[in-house]
């Protein structure tokens, strides 16, 4: 766990995307909403637990005024009635005060829509309630959604895990402010707008896209409509692939100058350049244009060995121990008895970028310190993580009966960075096609999986990473318009292109290269 929470929250909010589609007409609020009677949501009573600590009007926010992560958001924020409270809050362990404390924005103009918004690494703070993830330029907030945030039960950094020794924070972060932080603050709307809530969503990506998870999986009844990015689920197992794939490098690094292998010394900058050019050269083309870009993820089948020098070559290539130990580590580590531990890491562009890359590169980076190991036992290392009852709480890699979720007609987008550092895209993509096996038609007519080529953990790379799935799941539910490709553009907004449903990609068919029209979504070749 301390590994995921170190850098996961650092691109959550990213997914700020260029793109942006009409939000939806406002709703008349039932009554009124002056400063005065948000002031008086303090002296209410919603509920056992429920303490309202602070209830004031919040100006509007001009466009351009307001950051979030490293974009800013093109739409201006509405005033709105900000409500900040506590649930249980109590004195745990180590005489610490715990309880999950939450921000719930309340707009004056109500859409009759309701949002959690998801969280990131460890969570610890209350992150300001405007719904941003997979939104456009135009988060919920500014749409008309009643928006709620929360740091699931504890307060600290985001490196921080101490909580976990106070038994209910731990179990508030594992699973349960997901469903305490929503019907206090469904309630909190209902009570406040005096009618009941049209709509309910749900957005976060990282370890936002894991509460997503536990949503759907837990307590279906909650929501409409979930958006789930890059889930951090299998963190032990993913930590687990991380190390391994560094051991494997270490074995065969040059020694430093300290004596132990230095992996910078093996990943030089010369070598991940011929290694991106290598994936280019055998996938590149795939989708019809050579432009520095994988669209078509699932038909690229990098091979190092391609790039193995040939007697007397000195440049452009690898040796073949690289080659070897890539095919091995991005295959993922398995045990004694060959089943898998983790899935497979696809090549993709980014996989070799630094610091924020899969492979490691010799210096501090998103995984930690540098490894300087030679040696890991994958039997007892998986044991102790299948043994740990945190991670298996956390956890929503397993469980995928969905039909009462599906049964009121929930719906679900995924998308996933391709080059995601941190987890890998196809064990995502591994849950989708187990949860369709056990759900059949019910959960791939309510669903779609959106990879994001070149994109790193939630935003970021060499990528189309800007992109509004809000609008589509707002569409979905509410007027029965399944979506099908999503226009995604690049951060600058200097190109749009669509994000295709998976397996299927943007292929290239004609016109200028950086308009979104001149593809089309592709459906893999029948082979």
């Amino acid at each position: 766990m301390k590994r995921f929470a170190a850098f996961a929250t650092v691109l959550l909010a990213g997914c700020i995307p260029q793109h942006e589609a009409a939000g939806p007409p406002a709703l008349a609020s039932a009554v009124p909403q002056p400063g005065g009677r948000c002031a008086a949501m303090v002296g209410r009573d919603f509920g056992p637990g429920i303490a309202i600590s602070d209830a004031s009007m919040v100006a509007a926010a001009a466009p351009g005024t307001v950051q979030n992560g490293p974009a800013r958001l093109a739409s201006a924020l509405p005033a709105y009635c900000s409500v900040k409270g506590v649930i249980d809050q109590r004195t745990g362990a180590g005489g610490k005060t715990y309880g999950i404390r939450f921000n719930l924005a309340l707009p004056y103009d109500w859409s009759g829509r309701f949002l959690l918004m998801g969280g990131g690494g460890l969570n610890g703070s209350v992150a300001p309630p405007i719904g941003p993830v997979a939104a456009g330029t135009l988060p919920a907030l500014a749409r008309g959604f009643a928006v709620v945030s929360h740091d699931s039960g504890h307060e600290g950094a985001v490196f921080d895990d101490s909580f976990s020794k106070d038994q209910r924070a731990a179990l508030d972060f594992a699973e349960a402010s997901v469903r305490t932080v929503t019907l206090a603050a469904k309630a909190i709307t209902a009570a406040y707008y005096g009618q009941p809530i049209a709509h309910s969503y749900m957005t976060g990506c990282s370890t936002g896209g894991r509460e997503g998870m536990l949503a759907i999986e837990r307590y279906p009844e909650l929501f409409d409509g979930v958006v789930i990015g890059a889930p951090a689920m299998r963190t032990g197992d993913s930590n687990l692939g991380i190390e391994y794939t560094q051991v494997l490098l270490n074995r065969i690094s040059p020694i430093g100058g300290d004596g132990r292998p230095d992996v910078s010394l093996l990943l030089t900058a010369d070598v991940r350049k011929t290694l991106v050019n290598g994936m280019l050269d055998q996938c590149d083309a795939l989708d019809g244009l050579k432009d520095g870009m994988i669209e078509n993820v699932a038909a690229c089948h990098f091979n190092p060995a391609k790039l193995v020098c040939a007697k007397g070559q000195t440049g452009g290539c690898i040796g073949q121990a690289l080659a070897d130990t890539l095919k091995t580590a991005f295959a993922g580590p398995r045990d004694g008895a060959g089943y898998p531990i983790y899935a497979p890491v696809p090549f993709d562009t980014g996989t070799v970028a630094t610091p924020m890359g899969y492979l490691p590169s010799g210096a501090p980076g998103p995984f930690g310190p540098p490894s300087k190991a030679t040696t890991i036992d994958l039997e007892a290392r998986i044991h102790a993580i299948r043994a740990d009852a945190m991670q298996r709480l956390t956890d929503t890699n397993y469980w995928t009966n969905l039909n009462t979720f599906l049964g009121h007609g929930g719906k679900t987008l995924f998308y996933h960075g391709v080059s995601d550092f941190w987890f890998s895209p196809l064990a995502t993509w591994d849950w989708y096609q187990r949860a369709a096996q056990t759900n059949g038609v019910a959960f791939t007519d309510a669903s779609r999986f959106y990879m994001v080529p070149g994109m790193l953990h939630c935003a970021g790379g060499n990528s189309f990473d800007q992109f509004d799935l809000l609008t589509k799941m707002v569409d979905w539910v509410e007027k029965g318009q399944a979506p099908h490709e999503v226009i995604a553009s690049r951060r600058d907004g200097s190109a749009t292109r669509p994000l295709c449903a998976y397996p299927s990609h943007a292929q290239y068919i004609a016109g200028d290269v950086t308009k979104a029209e001149s593809f089309e979504c592709r459906a893999p070749e029948k082979g």
